[in-house]
């Protein structure tokens, strides 16, 4: 199918970002790893994914996914490609593994786009089998959505096409086919959407790291398990679904990522099918959060770790010495499990995820504002209603998905109170489609501040009830629902999922 081409004062200054960087031991600068990146790829189709580039002591260095091309009419119309094709990825010298990518052998590229845009995007299917394309986060009617109900045929094609209509976030992109999403997000096909705001200013606001690729980079986390003649494990092994024994981070393990500023801000994706990461430095310093699943806070945070179930998202600001190395970790998160269920659940260890390597003599940074998004408090008194939801053992609410069945009906442009509780001892999180939320309260308690600010997925820890305040400003009908699903891909495949409707009173 073809389409006609269309620092301000009472900001957080370095030094203290920087905390206690200079009174740690500073490292020896590493030649190959500090500012001399390979340029990145063109977002061209490609059969194999090479090795990655190596510093000299032989790391291999952390790709930054390319951004999309896409062209701009006289009415602002952007449009995109992507075509979901098969491929090899070398992820050990000399082993060419299947996988599967966007544009690529693996994962994808970043789409960009800025709010007030309308984004056609003609998704091709080059594999042997059926797939979808769900865009996470965004809010959008059910018609463009790209759930379980919007199968592109192998070998077809669709042209979803909405307008952005949200503030600046970090969002991702990934399949949803109905039982066979876990595998085919294992086998890579992922990607990063980013939402800018005309309103920002191209900062975003001024102060913010935005450079895409040089002190603004996006990164993916998957953790793979592999076979031992390469191959991607795709048995699920536990009860959750497949987890892997390393983190890649766009698509490599054990890597760096050369730094030539004094603050990095780094989009993070949990892309994983399972595993909750909590995002750590190595050495226990403070890193700053800045944004999370729906947008930027209202200020900067400093937080030791953050916790990223399947799904999430959090951008976090780092600051580096010149020539200082920062090992960046998935640290044991805390699932609010028995303590017997850590391991299996892999919340029992710490898993590297790549070293930030900053160059010996870096470009100033501005100082972070002090304010970064106007985001007001949530207000539950404008709810015109409230439903509750019971995540268990694969099902929802005691049922498990009919794609027949409409669960629920909700009126376009209501906002209501959403309460789920998970009554038992697995990782679960929630997600529901076309829509982002406040979180009004963790088990009774005020959320903390890394959940205060706008989300679209959210951990649910056992026997804890979460208060969600959700808006619903897009409509989707029976034809393609909106689906509100535990976002451990194994569970959703299983059935953990039901859809609903927005319609207009």
């Amino acid at each position: 199918m073809s389409r006609g081409a269309p620092g301000p004062a009472g900001g957080i200054s370095r030094r203290e970002l920087l905390g206690g960087a200079l009174a740690v031991l500073t490292l020896p600068v590493l030649r190959g790893c500090t500012g001399d990146r390979p340029a990145r790829p063109p977002a061209a189709s490609s059969s194999s994914r090479p090795a990655p580039a190596r510093a000299d002591d032989g790391t291999p260095i952390v790709p930054v996914p390319p951004l999309a091309a896409s062209t701009v009419d006289a009415d602002g119309v952007r449009v995109f490609q992507l075509r979901a094709r098969a491929g090899t990825t070398e992820f050990r010298p000399g082993t060419a593994t299947p996988t599967w990518g966007y544009e690529g052998a693996y994962l994808g590229p970043t789409l960009r786009a800025r709010r007030g845009e309308t984004v056609p995007v003609e998704v091709v299917n080059e594999l042997l089998e059926d797939t979808t394309l769900h865009w996470h986060g965004m809010e959008l009617p059910g018609a463009a959505d790209g759930g379980p109900h919007a199968p592109i045929p192998a070998g077809g094609s669709s042209w979803p096409t909405w307008t952005v209509a949200q503030p600046a976030a970090t969002l991702w992109y990934h399949p949803h086919p109905h039982g066979s999403t876990t595998v085919q997000v294992l086998r890579g096909l992922a990607g990063a959407f980013l939402v800018d705001d005309p309103a920002d200013g191209p900062a975003a606001p001024p102060g913010l790291p935005a450079e895409y690729g040089v002190d603004d980079v996006p990164l993916l986390l998957q953790d793979p398990r592999f076979t031992a003649d390469g191959r991607i494990d795709e048995d699920p092994r536990t009860a959750i679904g497949p987890l892997g024994d390393a983190v890649l981070v766009n698509g490599v393990a054990g890597g760096c990522l050369p730094v030539t500023t004094p603050l990095v801000r780094l989009r993070v994706v949990n892309a994983s099918p399972a595993r909750v990461h909590a995002l750590a430095a190595a050495d226990g310093r403070e890193l700053v959060l800045v944004g999370t699943d729906g947008g930027l806070l209202a200020a900067p945070v400093p937080v030791r770790s953050v916790r990223l179930s399947p799904g999430e998202r959090a951008e976090v600001v780092v600051g580096l010495a010149p020539g200082e190395r920062l090992r960046l970790v998935s640290a044991p998160p805390d699932l609010g499990l028995l303590p017997q269920l850590a391991a299996p659940y892999g919340a029992a260890g710490t898993l590297p995820l790549l070293e930030l390597r900053a160059a010996a003599a870096l470009r100033p940074s501005p100082e972070l504002p002090a304010v970064l998004a106007d985001v007001p408090p949530p207000d539950p008194g404008v709810a015109s209603g409230e439903r509750a939801f019971q995540l268990s053992a694969g099902r929802i609410d005691g049922r498990t998905h009919d794609p027949a069945r409409i669960d629920l009906r909700v009126p376009l442009g209501a906002t209501e109170i959403w309460t789920v509780t998970s009554g038992h001892e697995q990782p679960h999180s929630f997600h529901p489609h076309g829509v982002r939320f406040r979180v009004l309260s963790v088990g009774g308690a005020p959320p903390p501040p890394e959940l205060a600010g706008w989300k679209d997925t959210v951990y649910v820890p056992p026997r804890t009830p979460l208060r969600l305040l959700v808006h619903f400003a897009q409509p989707a009908d029976e034809r393609a629902p909106f689906m509100y699903h535990c976002h451990v891909l194994w569970h959703e495949d299983q059935g953990m999922m039901g859809q609903f409707v927005v319609e207009s009173p």
